[in-house]
């Protein structure tokens, strides 16, 4: 839950920062030049790693490229689009590295560590949609709160049954009766 706000936090984070002045083509080239460099030279040091350590090292460096990317895009062209293309590039990224982080698991153990990370990833995307919704201008009050009404309730039911997945996962390293209570808590607990 405190990973899905901080993700949240990111995504509104990224909504203020990119929300400034617009920039000019030369400055547009001149950061894409930074972004492009600051990639390969994060990825020269993955490159004396090994293992998962490595992959982990490599999901890092590219998630931050496609972040930088987005919020370069994004203050070039502000838009509400671009915008949602920065949180939308900051969950993907946290999501591809959390994934890779459970290639260090096995079995049980790396399963819940993927729905959780699956769960994480839905929860932030869900909140990058809300608040494209909260962001986007309409015709009236009444349409607005009915639109973000809407995408409150579709991102409450994305981000229950992520979480069921997570928690149904958990309770299958589990056996018997405490997995049986597990499974029927889990149901219970996000409406199943």
């Amino acid at each position: 839950m405190k990973h899905a706000r901080n993700l949240f936090a990111l995504a509104v984070a990224g909504l203020i920062a990119t929300s400034g002045m617009a920039m000019t083509k030369e400055e547009h080239k001149a950061a894409g030049d930074r972004i492009s460099a600051d990639y390969k030279a994060a990825k020269a040091k993955c490159d004396g790693m090994t293992g998962n350590a490595k992959d982990v090292c490599q999901k890092e460096a590219k998630g931050n490229e496609k972040i930088a990317k987005a919020e370069l895009q994004a203050q070039y062209k502000p838009s509400d689009k671009n915008t949602y293309k920065v949180a939308e590039a900051r969950a993907d990224a946290a999501y591809d590295v959390a994934k890779e982080k459970c290639d260090d698991l096995q079995g049980d153990a790396k399963n819940v560590c993927q729905k959780d990370a699956k769960a994480a990833h839905v929860k932030a995307k869900e909140d990058a949609k809300v608040a494209r919704t909260q962001a986007k201008p309409a015709d009236s009050m009444a349409e607005k709160n009915a639109n973000v009404a809407e995408a409150k309730k579709d991102a409450a039911e994305e981000k229950r049954e992520a979480d069921y997945k997570a928690a149904k996962e958990r309770c299958d390293t589990m056996s018997g009766d405490a997995k049986d209570k597990c499974v029927a808590d889990a149901k219970r607990m996000y409406n199943q």
